[in-house]
């Protein structure tokens, strides 16, 4: 069974990629197993300037999911620069995806250079959920003119491959998605978490402090299945599909939506073996689809026939 992926011109030995938030710096779970089983990894979001993130309670439970309200906590760049990647290298032998968060296209262009400029670094996957601050708040990510300028401010900064990753929070994720490929992102990963909200029926408060914060886990599979089908038809660069993945089954189904590699996010929560059984049950449930090389299957999905 052949297993190895291209993505964005870089070989991986298999499509499974833990995704951003959800498996730091990588070193906690070298602890656990052998990291260097993974595609690659995305990297604990990082900013300019060290961000100690919302107040608690930030993490609240739901029906086969999860809500966040972390903040993006992070050392910021240079720390992650000058002690992050050093520590990483100790156990970690493949390029890493640098997962960049920001307020303004400045800062995430300023951002992304510098970390363009480490050899570790394989892949720059700009998080564009985050707020405008120019713009009363809105997320760059829910404008494709706001995207297009982050995408367009990175691009003339950085020479490695350049990923936006996309909110689900919109009406029309292609065409966010096809700013962002005109400005010159090499590819898309999708979808970051779907806005959500519990309250505490003792208290009548919000559960969480910042009241809202980003559903991820299985509950938003099928929301995530549909967005990745829909960008990957609309332009042409590779598609990196999450949300909601905990199965090997789960990757060959993204796969088939026309995913090129996939992220596993709140599984790693769960159980932090997530990924590893993931790739260790790909062979078996190729196998029993009659696949022979997982690259071929991308966007391989049977359209029904309509007339």
């Amino acid at each position: 069974m052949d297993l190895k992926v291209d993505l964005c011109g870089i070989a991986l030995s298999n499509p499974v990629i833990p995704a951003s938030g959800t498996f730091g710096y990588g070193r906690e779970f070298a602890q656990l197993y052998d990291i260097n089983i993974l595609g690659t990894f995305s990297f604990k979001g990082t900013t300019l300037m060290p961000r100690f993130g919302n107040p608690t309670p930030r993490i609240a439970e739901s029906a086969s999911g999860m809500l966040n309200s972390v903040g993006l906590q992070n050392p910021g760049v240079d720390s992650v620069i000058s002690e992050e990647l050093p520590r990483l290298a100790e156990v970690f032998r493949k390029p890493v995806m640098a997962n960049v968060s920001g307020f303004a296209p400045e800062e995430y262009a300023e951002t992304c250079a510098r970390l363009d400029g480490c050899e570790q670094v394989g892949w720059l996957e700009v998080n564009i959920s985050c707020p405008n601050v120019h713009a009363g708040g809105a997320a760059f990510g829910t404008d494709p003119r706001a995207a297009a300028k982050v995408i367009s401010a990175v691009r003339k900064r950085v020479k490695k491959p350049l990923i936006a990753k996309l909110s689900p929070n919109v009406t029309d994720i292609a065409a966010i998605a096809r700013a962002c490929e005109d400005e010159g992102a090499d590819g898309i990963s999708l979808i970051n978490t779907l806005m959500g909200m519990r309250i505490d029926l003792k208290t009548r408060r919000p559960v969480l402090r910042n009241t809202t914060g980003g559903l991820s886990g299985p509950a938003v599979f099928p929301v995530a299945l549909r967005m990745v089908r829909q960008v990957y038809k609309a332009v042409h660069i590779p598609v990196i599909g999450m949300g909601g993945i905990t199965t090997a089954a789960d990757v060959i189904e993204m796969m088939l939506a026309g995913a090129t590699a996939v992220q596993v996010g709140a599984a790693n929560l769960v159980d932090p073996y997530a990924c590893k059984r993931i790739i260790e049950a790909l062979p078996e449930e190729m196998e029993k689809y009659g696949i022979d090389k997982l690259s071929d299957i991308t966007g391989g999905m049977t359209e029904w026939d309509e007339t």
